[in-house]
């Protein structure tokens, strides 16, 4: 009995603490790509650092709020839906517990347990908490820890900052001259380190997330420097 009162829910709040770690990596690889091609495409049709920094933290700001937005909207939508699905479930208990429990019989009996040991199982749990079992089998929801909007907007907003000051902390502190270059090895670097960390919390093979990652970054760069090149040339 112990494996479904105890086990699925530790397996699931470090399923949470995974997709915490993934949403900080894509936040913070969100910002320094994000940043870094802003930073770039100025530089491309000008030198000035000035332009360069009011660019690159107006986008700073701009990106963080709007990840910060998006999230909290995206959590909430999930969440709302959770609550439905948890409503619903508990009106069908009150409504139809033989129907419900059958339902949690046949979910233990797709676990592996035989008819015996499944019945046994569903009754127990059902005279210890019939919501609580039944949520955790049939939807995997902890009805008393569902995810907070305002956590994750914060968490998704401060992690874009923090991945954001990297560009702009290298374009402040390079030379005229060193300046891209410096911004982009600066910059795969810090692409590099958030590739490995993304696999890690995906539980995939680093090399293949770091060249994903470092790829796409590289790449939006290029294509905003070489916009501002065009751009800053006809402006002239």
């Amino acid at each position: 009995m112990e494996i479904f009162s105890h086990y699925e829910p530790q397996a699931n709040i470090g399923n949470k603490r995974l997709n915490w770690l993934r949403a900080a990596v894509l936040g913070a690889n969100d910002g320094i790509v994000s940043i870094a091609s802003i930073i770039v495409g100025v530089a491309g049709a000008s030198n000035s650092l000035p332009f360069m920094l009011t660019a690159g933290i107006a986008g700073l700001f701009a990106g963080g709020l709007s990840m910060g937005v998006g999230e909290y909207v995206s959590v909430s939508t999930q969440k709302d839906a959770q609550k439905a699905l948890l409503e619903k479930e508990r009106m069908e208990l009150a409504n139809f517990p033989e129907e419900e429990f059958k339902e949690l019989v046949s979910i233990y009996r797709g676990k592996g347990l035989s008819e015996e040991t499944a019945t046994k199982a569903a009754r127990e749990l059902t005279a210890r908490d019939a919501f609580a079992a039944h949520v955790d089998a049939e939807l995997r929801i902890d009805p008393n820890d569902l995810t907070n909007p305002w956590h994750a907007a914060w968490a998704s907003s401060v992690s874009f900052f923090c991945g954001g000051v990297i560009p702009l902390l290298l374009v402040t502190v390079s030379t005229d001259s060193a300046r891209i270059i410096s911004t982009f090895v600066g910059v795969f670097i810090a692409l590099v380190i958030t590739g490995a960390l993304s696999a890690y919390a995906g539980g995939t093979n680093k090399t293949k997330a770091i060249i994903r990652v470092v790829t796409g970054g590289i790449l939006a760069m290029l294509i905003t420097f070489g916009i501002g090149k065009l751009f800053g040339v006809v402006g002239i």
